[in-house]
């Protein structure tokens, strides 16, 4: 398996990009667009995964969520020009955090290398508000 990394641009927080991503995805289909297929595609999203890829989020030069890749496809419209849409899963999973350098479009991240998920140590999170969590992630408490 196979996953992406990608800066959340402009989003200042873990909260800010909660409140972003749950936006877009009430307004229809969560995607980001991109000028490139990925050529490792199947290896992220293909039709014989059981479990796809994620696309793990920097904030502050920290991975510190992932969202589920669903699939890739054409933007529709056309408007584009012939971009990609990378679908996404609006559940936003934290993860361990861990030091990331910021870095243009997305990279490829082996699953061997990638953080875990916080699971049920993320419990109690829920229940914090997520400036808090923010704090707290990027003194590398969670």
């Amino acid at each position: 398996m196979l996953h992406l990394t990608k800066v959340a641009f402009g989003a200042t927080s873990l909260d800010h990009l909660t409140e972003r991503l749950a936006g877009r995805a009430a307004e229809g289909a969560l995607f980001l667009t991109t000028r490139y297929l990925p050529k490792r595609h199947v290896e992220i999203a293909g039709p014989d995964l059981e479990e796809g890829g994620s696309l793990f989020w920097i904030i502050r030069h920290q991975l510190v969520a992932r969202s589920r890749i669903e699939r890739f496809g054409a933007i529709e419209g056309g408007a584009d020009g012939g971009r990609v849409a990378i679908h996404l899963d609006p559940a936003l999973v934290l993860v361990q955090v861990r030091p990331k350098r910021a870095h243009q479009g997305w990279r490829y991240l082996e699953h061997a290398d990638a953080p875990v998920d916080l699971g049920d140590a993320a419990a109690g999170l829920a229940d914090m508000p997520a400036a808090m969590v923010g704090a707290l992630a990027e003194l590398a408490l969670i």
